[in-house]
């Protein structure tokens, strides 16, 4: 493959593939999580297996954080060294201050050819919206026309995931406190749609199996008739499920689907999500 004369950076939240960042040569940056008195990059220093199972028996409960304007200035720098310009997309900034970081560390090096995208979503939606556009610039797209496909891609991509319980996304903030004492007192089953860069209720069933069939019901009503489905089933400790998920999506969509994976999210997602969250995120149409 032809080297890209633009450089990608994203963050750990995508959870990327080592064999896609691999392929296109993508940078990651990787958001930090803090646990007691200790500190990780994530993805770096701890994984997403080792972070769960901690999670498990350790009742300090971990806090995340965005990365240093000095930490984004250094990958930033190097990457413009190497191409003629570079692309950063990252999480919402809703959701996380990574972008906020990313922003101020570009403005201290205004000599520098640096173009900075709000993807509005975070996970394996992100990921996809990274993948493609590293091929995008492998067949030479200018910075102008990746930046161009990457926001064409938030439009027509999507996040939809069950939580097993509401408290972690309570106590970061995430989601309204209404929403974790109606899900807690009525043993429901939350499903949250991430909409205009925010977790969103959407709906809530009776058991844990229903909720994951309406993720596979909203998700092929949104992408009926649509072609080049890219789908990741997306979890937290809980591979299995998200293979089963992914699977039945796919086997329902046919071949408009030309792309299915399985990934964890990153130990920072994580932190907010709980263990044994399981969704899918999908983008169509690249």
């Amino acid at each position: 493959m032809t080297p890209s004369k633009i450089a990608l950076i994203t963050d750990s939240t995508a959870a990327l593939p080592e064999e896609i960042c691999r392929r296109y040569n993508v940078r990651v940056i990787p958001t930090m999580l803090h646990w007691g008195a200790q500190s990780f990059r994530d993805g770096v220093d701890i994984t997403p297996q080792a972070f769960f199972e901690r999670l498990k028996t350790d009742p300090v409960h971990p806090t995340t954080s965005a990365y240093s304007i000095g930490t984004a200035q250094e990958v930033y720098r190097e990457a413009a060294a190497e191409s003629e310009g570079v692309l950063g997309l990252h999480l919402s900034s809703l959701l996380s201050g990574v972008y906020g970081i990313s922003q101020q560390a570009r403005e201290l090096m205004p000599e520098l050819n640096i173009r900075l995208i709000d993807t509005r979503t975070t996970a394996m939606a992100m990921g996809f919206i990274v993948q493609q556009v590293g091929e995008a610039c492998a067949q030479g797209a200018s910075l102008d026309e990746a930046a161009a496909l990457a926001q064409a891609m938030i439009a027509q991509s999507g996040v939809l995931i069950s939580p097993e319980v509401l408290t972690y996304l309570q106590r970061g903030g995430r989601i309204g406190a209404a929403a974790a004492i109606v899900g807690g007192l009525l043993d429901l089953k939350p499903l949250l749609d991430l909409q205009d860069g925010m977790l969103k209720p959407l709906e809530r069933v009776r058991s844990r199996k229903k909720a994951l069939a309406r993720i596979a019901d909203v998700t092929v009503e949104r992408l009926a008739g649509k072609d080049k489905v890219r789908l990741a089933g997306v979890h937290a400790n809980a591979a299995d499920e998200a293979q089963a998920l992914a699977d039945a999506i796919a086997d329902r969509l046919g071949a408009s689907v030309v792309q299915k994976l399985v990934a964890p999210v990153s130990p920072t997602v994580g932190t907010h999500i709980g263990p044994g969250t399981v969704g899918i995120t999908y983008t169509w149409g690249y």
